[in-house]
């Protein structure tokens, strides 16, 4: 299943529930038995017609499939697993880590969290112990992160959750009544958006280090720059998680592979947690410190 999402894109699972280990075809390729992108959708054939690339049900050749395809069930289980994951390790992160240790701790889990990212990723494997371990990881990150947040702007931790819950439901609103609907040059924007603002991120960054104290202003509250980035960054953090529900519904209608659900949980985790942490930066600008 090749999805939409540059976090999970790529040879990532077999074309066949049950069937051998086989590349994932590119961009615009064939797919589960289905056209490219803009072409004939995603299992486009009705139930139990011929399919995926297998005889049809019953007839000829007919051999039930190794694997269980994946339905929306498996996609709810994994998601709310991987979020509770990473929930309770950043509780904990934000409990158990103290100040003085905060910063290596938050070094060391950033570098182990870039590790199993790529590992996901680029290895092309997402499976219950990885994702798991990547969300428990992850969450250490975004609990200490968190924590200092609040030490200095009390309470904008639990406004940004709340923002970042109604952002989830309002993108999830405009996906199921199409309002935006997800097309290749919806996904090439989103995707050149991303990779744009990562990097005037990484800009900002290497300024910050070499002299300049705002950087390029983008993350300056005192800067009318900082506002307006932060609010592109969440509303293309709103995008990617389009891009999730479109590769989800996709995969249920192509019957892809039951592990395929586990790669939706890694994408919408990342999504979503990108949200988060934008409105935390954003409603901080308008919080009085403490």
């Amino acid at each position: 299943m090749e999805s939409r999402n540059p976090a999970f894109r790529g040879q990532a699972f077999d074309q066949r529930a049950g069937g051998p280990g086989h590349a994932a075809p590119g961009y615009g390729e064939q797919v589960y038995g289905a056209k490219g992108y803009g072409a004939q959708g995603y299992g486009a054939q009705g139930y139990g017609s011929q399919g995926y690339g297998a005889p049809e049900y019953g007839g000829p050749g007919y051999a039930p499939p190794a694997v269980r395809p994946m339905t929306m069930d498996d996609v709810v289980v994994r998601g709310f697993a991987t979020l509770v994951t990473l929930m309770i390790t950043a509780a904990l992160a934000w409990t158990l880590v103290p100040t003085r240790l905060a910063a290596p701790v938050l070094v060391v889990t950033l570098l182990a969290e870039i590790g199993i990212w790529a590992f996901i990723t680029f290895g092309r494997r997402a499976n219950a112990p990885l994702v798991l371990a990547f969300a428990a990881v992850y969450g250490v990150a975004v609990g200490l992160i968190s924590h200092s947040y609040n030490d200095v702007y009390h309470g904008v931790v639990l406004q940004a959750v709340i923002g970042t819950a109604l952002a989830f439901g309002a993108t999830l609103a405009v996906y199921a009544l199409r309002i935006v609907r997800v097309t290749p040059k919806f996904t090439r924007f989103v995707v050149a958006a991303g990779l744009g603002l990562i990097a005037l991120m990484l800009v900002n960054v290497v300024v910050h280090l070499f002299g300049g104290d705002d950087g390029i202003g983008i993350r300056d509250p005192g800067n009318p720059l900082a506002y307006v980035f932060s609010v592109a960054a969440i509303l293309v953090g709103c995008f990617f998680l389009l891009l999730d529900f479109d590769a989800i519904e996709q995969g249920v209608r192509a019957r892809a592979p039951e592990n395929f659900a586990w790669y939706c949980a890694f994408g919408l985790v990342l999504s979503l947690v990108w949200i988060y942490l934008e409105m935390l930066r954003l409603l901080s600008y308008f919080s009085g410190r403490d």
